[in-house]
């Protein structure tokens, strides 16, 4: 990384000290040259802005204006000093754009690991955030069931404390009923004993009063026997009353027996009351313990069935007592296993907790270094800005004396252009179209294949199938300019049909976006003219159409203004149209129309009729063929009014029919004619190009209506550009190659310097062709 960053300072020093030539126009030392230049033929030679914009702005000096050899030999001196000052700006060039590269892969490699430093940090900070949230969320799901197993743990604890205290209230109860009920049975036994001692009592009573009873009939048989013996006595009592007398003495013992007796039967009597009252009281007493015994049955009844209530109940107790005394220990344990968990997450979140603070630390360590790296990358764009910027201008500067030496060769410039493959076209087929990435060939070159054999070019300027209309228009803008400034500027497309030729100069009718050369040209032209009205300059702009059909000419334009709107009639045939030439290099048409313009807006009226006046017809090749050369051209004429300076431009637009072979086109009857006349006029082109490469004396430019109308810009002194459009479909690979080196013979062709013409606009003058 130090060594790139070394290389890169080194490269940007040595570029900086290389450029500083030009951008301050101090000397050059040759140890400050660029490393690539040793052992080159200017490795020794300085430029300086001076020498630069002397070099420019050298005019040829000759003694003797007649003097062709001196001239020539002046003008070889001239493009070799220039090809140096060229060859030296390239090769400084080439050290910016190996800085820029050196740059880009230091921004590139810096971007690369500061985009690797930030995906790895973010990469650990999402791992470690997910892990922290995962522990927190797993803490708090843990905190949760712990406070839960612990509000469980307290309930089981409450419920078994209220399980004990019944029990133990249960058990109290149970003692004292059981108290109560020894004494109850102690009382029944008791009871029973008495009832068995009164049973006993009443037996010995009831044998008592049997002997009573026997006792009082024993008496009564007594008294009976009694009164029938006082009976008896009485009788005898009158019977012996006699003997009463005599035995008056017997009569007292007598009577003290039977008041013996009376008394034992008073005596008796009384006991049988005694008896008596005895048996009722013990009746009582029996009663009252007959009572006393069915309560005591009642109430041992009652305490049976809460004794077995109680029993039933203390069953359940002592079961629901089990279950939640194994419940308590379920929950004991669960609460162990889960303490285990805590301690075991705890110590989880600690070694989490350091691992975020050691990702802390990494990560204030990467997001230093990634300032670091940030600084460094904000450094090298900076330069690399630079170094872009150097490069633009030094690319303006070579384009600049690139197109001088261009100019001063009089080279015919050619732009090359592909289009997209269309829907209906094959993308599955192999490519045959390829453009090469070296520094040397990058959007210049283009390689194409044909039969497994490749064939490279080098152009211009290349434009692949994604350039835009915009992309295309900024190329040739400068080259527009030069039609205000006093130049001839003409711009054909040359191709295949269904190339690209008429969308590339016309674009696509109501798409802003889509616009052509001519619509875009047109537009830059009045803009231009309205910003130089601030310097003095007025500016004349005249419009003129017409298309090369089967070798004829036609006018696009109507004749008079009012018949702009009317429909496309046949064209006139009464008018005859003549081509010609004058000293001044000037193109004459005759009889052709010609509108004076003030706004962008009448010319795309007038090129929208044109457009629709415009002989187009369907081929197999083609649904919207354009069957003849399109011509536009706009004659500027401008003048200064504090400088009294004139200028004359003209600006020649023109799409060419497209070549075609009849085996594919399938053209027949009216489509067969046209495409024999097209062919010939392309192929008369073609014949002119050549002559012209070779430098031949005789130069057949009135071979056809086509080249002897283009004869100016060929063979003059005008600043000439050619499209050559090209099909990207396999199928027109060979159509491609005929136009890329017809295309690359054209490159070739000197035509002349162009000149600048400050002549004084005549009033009556008509259209001229560059």
């Amino acid at each position: 990384m130090v060594g790139t960053t070394t290389a890169v300072a080194a490269a940007r020093l040595r570029s900086r000290e290389a450029f500083s030539v030009v951008s301050s126009g101090q000397d050059l030392c040759p140890s400050s040259a660029p490393a690539s230049n040793a052992g080159s033929e200017c490795s020794g030679i300085e430029f300086t802005r001076e020498d630069v914009d002397a070099l420019m702005n050298e005019k040829p000096k000759s003694k003797n204006k007649f003097n062709y050899k001196e001239r020539c030999e002046n003008m070889l001196d001239y493009i070799k000093r220039l090809r140096l000052c060229v060859k030296w700006f390239q090769e400084l060039e080439d050290s910016y754009l190996q800085e820029q590269e050196r740059l880009r892969n230091a921004l590139n490699y810096t971007q690369q690991r500061l985009d690797e430093l930030e995906v790895s940090s973010k990469n650990k900070e999402e791992e470690l955030s997910s892990i922290i949230v995962e522990l927190r969320k797993n803490l708090a799901s843990a905190q949760e069931k712990l406070a839960k197993e612990q509000a469980e743990k307290l309930a089981a604890v409450d419920s078994l404390a209220k399980e004990r205290e019944g029990r133990l209230n249960s058990e109290r109860s149970q003692a004292s009923l059981s108290e109560d009920l020894a004494k109850a049975q102690h009382e029944l036994s008791s009871a029973n004993q008495r009832i068995s001692s009164i049973n006993d009592m009443y037996k010995r009573l009831q044998d008592y009063n049997a002997s009573l009873q026997q006792y009082n009939s024993k008496l009564q048989s007594d008294l009976s026997t009694s009164s029938e013996s006082l009976k008896k006595s009485e009788n005898d009592k009158a019977t012996f009353f006699e003997e009463l007398c005599t035995l008056r003495g017997h009569h007292n013992s007598l009577k003290e027996q039977y008041a013996s007796v009376k008394a034992s039967q008073e005596e008796a009597m009384n006991h049988k009351e005694v008896f008596s009252n005895e048996v009722v009281c013990l009746r009582g007493d029996l009663q009252q313990v007959r009572d006393e015994r069915d309560r005591y049955r009642v109430e041992v009844e009652a305490l049976t069935v809460e004794v077995v209530k109680y029993k039933e109940f203390t069953g359940k107790s002592c079961s629901e007592l089990d279950h939640l005394t194994l419940k308590s220990n379920e929950l004991e344990a669960k609460c162990l296993c889960q303490s285990e968990q805590i301690r075991t997450l705890q110590d989880k979140l600690i070694v989490a907790e350091r691992r975020l603070e050691a990702s802390d630390l990494s990560t204030l360590e990467t997001r230093a270094e990634s300032e670091e790296q940030k600084k460094l990358l904000s450094e090298l764009q900076i330069r690399l800005a630079d170094a872009e910027f150097k490069l633009i201008e030094g690319e303006k500067l070579r384009k600049k004396l690139h197109n001088t030496i261009l100019e001063l060769k009089g080279n015919i410039r050619v732009f090359c252009r592909v289009r997209p493959l269309l829907p209906d076209e094959s993308s599955s087929e192999a490519k045959v179209i390829s453009y090469p990435t070296s520094m040397e060939a990058l959007g210049r070159g283009i390689d194409l294949v044909q039969n497994g054999q490749k064939y490279p070019f080098t152009f211009d300027k290349v434009f692949m199938p994604d350039s835009s209309q915009e992309d295309v228009f900024v190329e040739i803008s400068q080259l527009v300019q030069s039609a205000l400034d006093g130049y001839k500027v003409c711009i054909f497309a040359y191709g295949q049909t269904g190339s690209g030729k008429t969308y590339t100069m016309m674009g696509t009718p109501g798409h802003v976006d889509e616009k052509g050369l001519i619509p875009r040209s047109l537009e830059q032209i009045f803009q231009t003219k309205q910003s130089l009205q601030s310097q003095g300059w007025k500016y004349e702009l005249q419009v003129s159409m017409l298309e090369i059909y089967n070798e004829s000419i036609r006018d696009l334009l109507p004749s008079n203004r009012s018949s702009i709107d009317s429909t496309r009639t046949e064209n006139v045939n009464a008018k005859q149209y003549a081509i010609k030439h004058d000293a001044n290099g000037n193109t004459h048409v005759s009889d052709l129309t010609v509108v004076d313009v003030r706004s962008s807006r009448e010319v795309s009226y007038l090129l929208n009729h044109a457009a629709h006046s415009r002989s187009v017809g369907k081929t197999q090749m083609n649904e919207h063929s354009s069957r003849s050369h399109f011509v536009f051209t706009l004659r500027i004429s401008g003048v200064n009014e504090s400088t009294e300076q004139q200028v004359q431009g003209v600006l020649n637009l023109i799409d060419l029919a497209g070549s075609e072979r009849l085996s594919k086109s399938g053209s027949t009857g009216d489509r067969l004619k046209e495409t024999q006349a097209i062919n010939k006029s392309l192929s008369s082109l073609s014949d002119v190009i050549f002559a012209l490469a070779k430098k031949e004396e005789h130069v057949p430019f009135r071979n056809s209506k086509l080249t002897y109308l283009l004869q100016p810009c060929l063979g003059g002194d005008s600043k000439t550009l050619m499209f050559v459009n090209l099909s990207p479909d396999p199928s027109s690979a060979g159509e491609s190659l005929c136009s890329l080196r017809f295309a690359a013979r054209v490159n070739a062709c000197e035509i002349g310097v162009p000149r600048r013409q400050t002549s004084i606009r005549s009033l009556d003058s008509r259209l001229s062709y560059g």
